[in-house]
């Protein structure tokens, strides 16, 4: 006899629902009518809502690349200045391509990510060469470029030629999610590909560009994070997440990667009113710009007169600089990715020896040092060392059980 379910109590029968792990992205089981709504509310959403920003609506593919290669891993508010200086030092493509790469990097100072700054150079005299000084509008072809990806490809199509591009990147790529009640994780090759082929399924034929900043959009103010705001959602009615109870769940949240800390001590070196900085070589952090020497600490100093003995050991034998540590200015931490770097700032005077490395040192007034590129901790550290409170020049004692002598000849 066949097995029926019987509903007991007055009680529903349990539905069971696909653990994420198994999920699909429902796409196909949306009709032409649902996105033809989904395209008429986002488009109307947009028109009550605008946001205003320096390179909506220009049609330049120039600004259109300059502002997406910025906004990657760096929130708006702080990409407008940064945008606007950039644009008045290089103000199209030609002079970009003809820059020298430190003015680049001088200009990307303080956005982080420093290849980016690298590959914007490289991908202007890309476009120069290869492509007449003219970017392409097909998307393959701008996939070509150094530093330019699927989403920036399909952005630069869209915003500035109006192609027919699909584009996935943080915000969108939650509002698809919450949209085809996709319960899987977002970021695997499976994850991806599902909202790839949804967002191409969505894409209205003309007015892409639009589409998909109102999609960027939606997701920036409404559809964000943890708790969206569905109450204010002009896409609510067709959202499955929604629709299931399940828009605080999908997409799941990002594990967070795991902080490793990093102990360095960073070394100003005085001689005659200058400071010795390195340029930071190919495979290093912070490639092609300047900083001041470093060196790898195993624990935060406790005993300056212990732990500046072995760094000046170490100085002279990574170097080969002999000098004297004048004084210990307070402690910086920052983060890079997911490092937490932990930097003890000694301040020592120079006294004997030539640089040793390949990579390029130079000795310069801190005035001077306005000039070149330098990653965030090495600025701050410049402004601390043109600020009274410290004496460059006062001897301190090492350890009488530690250190070279300080008559020891440099190597």
């Amino acid at each position: 006899m066949p097995r029926t379910n019987v509903v007991q109590s007055g009680r529903p029968p349990r539905i069971r629902r696909s653990s994420p792990q198994s999920a699909k992205a429902p796409e196909g089981d949306w009709s032409a009518d649902e996105i033809r709504s989904l395209q008429t509310s986002l488009k109307a959403w947009s028109k009550r809502t605008p946001r205003d920003m320096p390179w909506r609506g220009v049609g330049d593919p120039y600004r259109v690349w300059i502002s997406e290669i910025m906004l990657q891993q760096t929130t708006v508010a702080a990409v407008v200045p940064y945008y606007e200086r950039f644009l008045a030092r290089f103000p199209d493509i030609a002079t970009l391509a003809n820059a020298h790469e430190q003015d680049v990097l001088s200009a990307w100072e303080g956005l982080g990510y420093y290849s980016r700054g690298r590959n914007l150079h490289r991908a202007a005299q890309a476009v120069m060469s290869n492509h007449g000084g003219e970017f392409p509008r097909d998307v393959e072809a701008l996939r070509g470029l150094p530093g330019v990806g699927r989403y920036t490809a399909g952005a630069i199509a869209s915003f500035a030629f109006d192609v027919k591009a699909p584009i996935l990147e943080a915000n969108t790529q939650r509002v698809y999610a919450r949209l085809a009640g996709d319960e899987g994780d977002p970021r695997t090759s499976d994850g991806q590909t599902r909202l790839w082929n949804f967002a191409e399924r969505i894409l209205p034929a003309r007015g892409a560009g639009p589409f998909n900043q109102a999609l960027i959009d939606l997701g920036a103010l409404v559809c964000v994070p943890g708790r969206p705001k569905c109450e204010e959602c002009p896409l609510v009615h067709l959202c499955r997440a929604h629709r299931a109870g399940r828009q605080d769940q999908i997409p799941p949240a990002k594990a967070r990667p795991k902080v490793t800390d990093v102990h360095e001590a960073v070394m100003a070196v005085r001689r005659n009113g200058t400071w010795l900085v390195r340029q930071r070589q190919p495979g290093e952090r912070w490639a092609g710009m300047w900083d001041f020497p470093r060196l790898p600490l195993e624990r935060p100093i406790e005993t300056p007169g212990k732990a500046f003995a072995g760094l000046q050991d170490a100085l002279m034998d990574s170097t080969g600089l002999h000098a004297l540590p004048a004084a210990l200015l307070p402690h910086f931490s920052h983060s890079v990715t997911r490092y937490r770097i932990h930097l003890a700032r000694v301040v020592a005077n120079y006294a004997a020896g030539e640089w040793s490395q390949l990579a390029e040192v130079r000795w310069l007034k801190l005035e001077e040092l306005a000039a070149l590129p330098m990653p965030m901790a090495a600025r701050r550290l410049v402004r601390d060392l043109d600020q009274p409170g410290w004496a460059p020049d006062a001897p301190f004692e090492l350890s009488s059980t530690s250190g070279r002598r300080r008559n020891a000849k440099p190597r």
